[in-house]
Formats: C-alpha cells, structure tokens, sequence
C-alpha cells in the first residue's frame, strides 16, 4: 500500500512537470511571438559631441515621454527600446559606433544600418554613388575647428593665411575622415581661396598637404608625435586637445573665408535607410520626434548635456562645456542654404560622380532630403 501511494505521488509529480512544461513552453512560444512583431533596427553614431542628442535621448529615458517617444534602456549605451508615449514598443534599437561618416554611409551601402548620424558630407557622397537613403533633419551647426600644436601663436584666417603663403613645403593638415564635414569645409574654403591642395606626399608644388589619419583618435597622436602640421576635426576634440595642454585651437570654422558665410553652418544630420522609411514610418516618426526634443533640451541645458556627452564618450566634461555647438533638428532656410554651399564645394573638387554631380540644390533636394517626418514633429510642436 505504501508503495502504491508513493508511485501515485511520482505519477502526479510527473503530470505536474509536464503541466508546467507545457505552460512554460506556450508562454515562451507567445513570448517569442510577440517580440517578432516588434522591429529590430540599427542606428549608427560616432563618438563626438555632435551626437549628443542621441546620447541624451539614450540617458533621460522617460523623462522625453511627451516628445512622441521615448528610449527604454534594454543594455545601456547598446540597446534600448523605443516606446510610444501611449506605451507602444515601436522598435528595438541597437546602437552601432562609426569611425567616420564614411564608415557610416558603407554599413548603410551594406544595409547593416536602418538609421544613423553623419555629416551631411557624408551622406551627400553615399547618395552620389547610389546608396539607398535620405536626410532626415539636422542634428547641430558649428563645432569645427583646426588645431596646431600647443604653443602656436596661429589666432584666426590671417595667421593661416600667411603661414600657408610664407612656408617652404606644403603645409601638412589632417582629417579623420575623407568625407567628413571639417576636412570638406576647411577644404573647400581654402580651395576657393587659390591655394594648390594635394594628397601626394611627393607633390612639392602643394600649399597644403592632406593627411588622411582613419579615426578622429588619431588627431592628437599625430599632433604630438609631428605627423602634422594641423588638423581639422569636430568637438570635443579640439578643445580636449586645449584642455590636456597638447593643441591650439587657432581657426574655427565660423572664421573661414569670406566673412560671415560660414557662421551657424551645418555638419551632422541624422538619416535613414529608404527601406525603413517605406516599411516603418511610425518608427521613423517616434526617432525624428525624439531626436527633435533632445536638440532642444540639450541646448536648454548646457551644463547637464556637457556631463552626459562627456562621461558617455569618456573626455573631461570641463573641456566639452567650453562647446560652442548649437544644436537644432529644424531645415531653416540659412540650413539649406548651407547645405547648397557643401554640394558646390564637393562639386567643384570634383568629389561627386554620380546622380549629384551637376545638380543645383533644388534638383538635388529630392535625391537628398526627406523632411515628412521632421515637418510633422516642427508643425504638432
């Protein structure tokens, strides 16, 4: 009789595993239903104060709820979930760091990204050479500088001027990206200014020498060790270079010739995939709403912002409050106007070969620029 009762209870043990099995396993079942219904996606960004909308967006989480969206971290600075302001999982968002634009606009090209950040450059070139993806809104103006060597007494156009024109060999100025905003402006203007710029190391006739140094954490390496004279590249790290005692600012973008044109002038945007903005346009909408509120709340709130891009990309927050950025996700008529401005310098160095290579900006807006979305955001605010 004890054995009889004893094999009962196994049999019900068993029964009762088997109950919860198959419970665990409908609930799983569901579960990963569920999660199927929900889009994953991959945003690009580089580490630079530029993109500090995106860093706060990621850190203030719900806080931007009644932005239209909102990021739910999932593993922080990795993944987040992107929630409606009425609680609707939109998407799953997976956080990928560039080198450069360039890097940027080749994963887009690969279709490894379904939104990222970039200098309009850069996205201007991926375009030209038939890359699947639009501009969706700016992300800030300002933020470039050229920096020499500490200890330079270079302070403004006049002194790079005369240092071009007075020195015996090409004057040799980095960049971090062959595309990037800093190397395409400080480019252009000192190509339209007449002076003979070169790549060839050997080219003896050159003014300048451009010096192709792959990652922004080169910039100061090659300061320190003289690979360069200069170089051209966006915050923070120009004034990182100040703050650590190894660089100078001596020229800031807004100074660059002729006067007064390239004051509040573009550089970052953030831009998508086609195929997101076809297939998720809800999740397209909840990103540009977000990203909108972040440029506002960033630029309302300097001393915060600079803590949170400082500590995220891992420089001294002191260095990164000195930013003279301003950062906004509205097209403004000066914005576009600048925009023009990049396309005829790419044009005129003879950097685009493709659909973009004799169109006017009016032409070219359709093949470049996607503004629903940001139009929606600007018009409901």
């Amino acid at each position: 009789m004890f054995g009889n009762t004893l094999l009962k209870r196994g049999k019900m043990l068993i029964l009762l595993a088997a109950v919860l099995c198959s419970a665990l396993m409908f609930s799983a079942d569901n579960s990963i239903a569920a999660t199927k219904k929900t889009p994953r996606l991959y945003m690009g960004y580089i580490f630079t104060t530029h993109h500090t909308p995106l860093m706060v967006a990621a850190m203030k989480g719900e806080a931007f709820k009644e932005s239209g969206a909102y990021f739910k971290e999932m593993v922080p600075k990795q993944k987040y979930e992107l929630i409606s302001k009425d609680g609707k999982s939109l998407a799953v968002i997976n956080l990928i760091v560039s080198k450069s634009g360039s890097e940027t606009t080749t994963l887009f090209a690969q279709e490894r990204l379904d939104f990222g950040l970039a200098s309009s450059t850069a996205f201007m070139s991926g375009i030209d050479k038939g890359t699947k993806m639009k501009i969706l809104c700016p992300l800030h103006v300002d933020g470039m500088s050229m920096v020499f060597p500490q200890g330079s007494k270079i302070k403004g156009w006049n002194d790079v001027k005369a240092l071009i024109e007075n020195s015996k060999k090409p004057v040799r100025i980095g960049y971090h990206s062959p595309t990037s905003a800093p190397r395409i402006a400080f480019e252009g203007a000192l190509h339209n200014a007449g002076y003979k710029i070169s790549q060839n190391a050997n080219d003896a006739d050159a003014d300048i020498l451009l010096v192709d140094l792959k990652s922004t954490s080169n910039l100061i390496p090659a300061l320190v060790s003289n690979q360069v004279d200069c170089w051209v590249g966006p915050a923070p790290h120009p004034v990182v270079s100040e703050h650590k005692h190894v660089g100078h600012i001596g020229l800031n973008s807004r100074e660059l010739p002729p006067a007064g044109q390239w004051e509040d002038f573009p550089c970052c945007v953030m831009g998508a995939s086609e195929k997101v903005t076809a297939s998720n346009p809800e999740v397209v909408q909840g990103i540009t709403d977000l990203m909108a509120h972040a440029c506002a709340w960033a630029n309302e709130h300097k001393v915060e912002t600079a803590k949170i891009s400082g500590n995220w990309i891992g420089v001294p927050v002191e260095a990164v409050k000195k930013s003279t950025i301003v950062y906004s996700a509205n097209p403004t008529e000066k914005w576009l106007k600048g925009e023009g401005m990049f396309l005829n310098m790419l044009q005129s160095m003879k950097k685009l070969k493709g659909s973009l290579k004799s169109a006017d900006l009016t032409a070219a807006t359709p093949t470049l620029f996607d503004f629903r979305f940001i139009k929606k955001t600007l018009n409901e605010n």
